[in-house]
């Protein structure tokens, strides 16, 4: 048969940045120019490229003497932790964040990050099952000192991408908070806390979701009329307060700190997002009583 075999040849006159570069080609990046930080350390050479875009994941890639340590090691975790401290710094120094407001964590930090560090060791360690992760402490220290004096200089100097990084982490920060809180609700026991739920849920008394019925009505006082007439085997009443919130533009804290919408989550059993599940809902079929004006 014909031979089809060949060879393909990647190189990057650019080293690492343009390697970034590559990495983030057709993405939406938050600045056009990849930082690029080259330093020595005792006797340690260190090099980091990194990028961000406005997606949610983080690239990560380590290499110590040009071998690809895909388990990471002691470099990595310098670099993690000197990234994670200049940017807090910078966003307390330059007043985005406030001295009262929590640090960020270097999860959030991260999000929508791509990043290649890379040393040369005079006498490299590696450990791990595959020998792919660098196991010399002095390359951690190395690293954080060569990176972060660095990087914070950077930032200083150019403070519209630093705000930009800075932001970046506050977003992920606020959807991970969200996200926590929609686990939280979605993850009650099956048995509902009626304590918590403001909204006086008169539940029905048959475990059977197939025959129950959620009536949410507007109000307490449609409430107490619905409860008065409903048949308590099969039907369960729960008043919702006031004017609820339009999710559809809704920042999903927003949805999330909203009272009423937690009770009807709880309520329904079903969970939420990408925890939803249809075969956990508490009533097979829902009944919304609404006044018929602006509010309804």
């Amino acid at each position: 048969r014909k031979d089809t075999a060949g060879t393909d040849v990647y190189k990057f006159e650019g080293g690492i940045k343009e390697y970034v570069a590559f990495l983030n080609k057709g993405q939406e990046v938050l600045f056009d120019d990849p930082i690029y930080v080259e330093s020595t350390y005792n006797g340690i050479d260190v090099e980091v490229a990194l990028q961000y875009t406005n997606g949610y994941k983080t690239t990560l890639m380590t290499f110590a003497n040009n071998i690809h340590t895909y388990e990471g090691g002691m470099h990595e975790a310098g670099f993690k932790t000197a990234l994670t401290r200049v940017v807090n710094d910078y966003a307390h120094k330059s007043k985005i964040l406030k001295d009262k407001d929590d640090n960020l964590s270097g999860e959030d930090i991260r999000e929508g990050m791509t990043a290649i560090v890379s040393v040369k060791h005079p006498s490299p360690q590696f450990e791990g099952q595959t020998k792919t992760k660098l196991g010399n402490s002095d390359a951690r220290t190395a690293v954080d000192k060569a990176f972060s004096e660095t990087f914070s200089r950077f930032l200083m100097e150019n403070p519209s991408v630093g705000r930009k990084i800075v932001e970046k982490g506050q977003l992920a920060e606020r959807a991970r908070t969200a996200a926590k809180r929609a686990r939280e609700v979605t993850r009650k026991k099956s048995g509902l806390e009626i304590a918590n739920l403001p909204g006086k849920l008169a539940d029905n008394t048959s475990n059977d979701p197939s025959i129950s019925e959620l009536f949410i009505v507007e109000g307490n006082s449609a409430g107490g009329s619905a409860k008065q007439g409903r048949s308590r085997l099969t039907q369960a009443i729960l008043p919702i307060r006031g004017k609820i919130l339009n999710v559809e533009k809704a920042s999903m804290d927003r949805i999330l700190a909203n009272q009423e919408i937690r009770s009807l989550f709880t309520a329904l059993g079903t969970g939420f997002g990408a925890d939803f599940d249809v075969s956990k809902a508490r009533y097979h079929k829902l009944i919304i009583m609404t006044d018929a004006d602006v509010d309804g």
